[in-house]
């Protein structure tokens, strides 16, 4: 447990700053991507982000991700506007509205959708929203699938002293609270909002690899304040304690991300497509049992 003071931790600096690229996912959903890329394939233990939207779609409009499987990681969904559902082979069915957290693992293996709420999709609106995938280390690929869902109202968060900067602590702890989920490795994953003038200094766990995403407005980071603005992926360096965030004081709108930060696993990765094993071998059987039925189906 560190006794340091924010302000004696040594920051760290910024190892290169890359431009998410647009695709389209789904049946037809507009994604932001940071990774992976032909500038940055993963960051580990991170295979993917990708920021859904923000799009407006008219009524009986929005596209989603019908049935699909995953195997050998977890996956993060943090929906800000717009509502989201998911079924999967396992019985389970959920909503997810404006700040609510879905933290899916995958396991051995699991079939589900995930489709734009039924209200939503009836009356149409603005959906924006977060994926974010996890590896999981070889001992915990072939765990048990498993749901941890948040509602808004759950997720713990925090304002510092002067007012200016707020978080939604997913997972990890920032000023002052912890997270409620339950992370397999360790993570911090902390939605950070800056009003104009504020900054933080936000302490990382030891020996972890961190980034943050831009997603409204342009903040000042790392040792040197670099400035970033939206759509951009900040990759701090591994040398120091914390991670510094600001938002210039010009600013003419608050500065929005993800801070992401989690221990390197540090083995061999396969992927392909919804499976991200530790060896092509592990990939054949994987694609053999989602072909055979054995991940199940989605019946409800």
């Amino acid at each position: 447990m560190r006794t340091q003071s924010a302000s004696s931790l040594k920051v760290r600096s910024i190892q290169a700053v890359v431009s998410a690229t647009t695709v389209m996912e789904g049946a037809g959903m507009l994604v932001h991507r940071s990774f992976p890329t032909a500038a940055l394939d993963m960051f580990d233990p991170f295979p993917l982000l990708d920021e859904l939207g923000p799009k407006a779609f008219a009524p009986a409009e929005a596209p989603g991700f019908p049935d699909h499987p995953h195997r050998g990681f977890e996956t993060v969904t943090y929906v800000l506007q717009g509502g989201m559902q998911h079924k999967d082979s396992r019985g389970h069915a959920g909503k997810l509205g404006p700040g609510d957290v879905q933290w899916m693992t995958a396991g051995s293996g699991i079939v589900h959708s995930e489709m734009p709420e039924e209200e939503f999709t009836e009356r149409g609106g603005l959906l924006h929203g977060f994926q974010l995938w996890v590896n999981l280390p070889a001992k915990n690929k072939m765990m048990p699938p498993r749901y941890q869902e948040v509602a808004a109202a759950g997720i713990p968060a925090a304002v510092s002293e002067d007012g200016l900067v707020s978080v939604q602590v997913v997972a990890g702890g920032a000023l002052g609270v912890r997270a409620v989920i339950d992370t397999v490795i360790p993570i911090s994953y902390l939605h950070f909002t800056l009003q104009p003038g504020g900054s933080v200094v936000q302490p990382l766990p030891d020996g972890a690899n961190a980034f943050a995403y831009v997603f409204q407005g342009a903040g000042r980071f790392g040792d040197a304040q670099t400035t970033v603005e939206r759509g951009n992926v900040v990759l701090f360096g591994t040398q120091g304690e914390a991670v510094h965030l600001e938002a210039p004081v010009t600013s003419v709108e608050p500065l929005s991300l993800l801070l992401i930060a989690g221990r390197p696993i540090g083995e061999p990765v396969a992927r392909y497509g919804p499976f991200v094993m530790n060896t092509r071998e592990e990939i054949a059987q994987a694609m053999d049992d989602y072909r055979n039925g054995r991940m199940g189906a989605i019946t409800i």
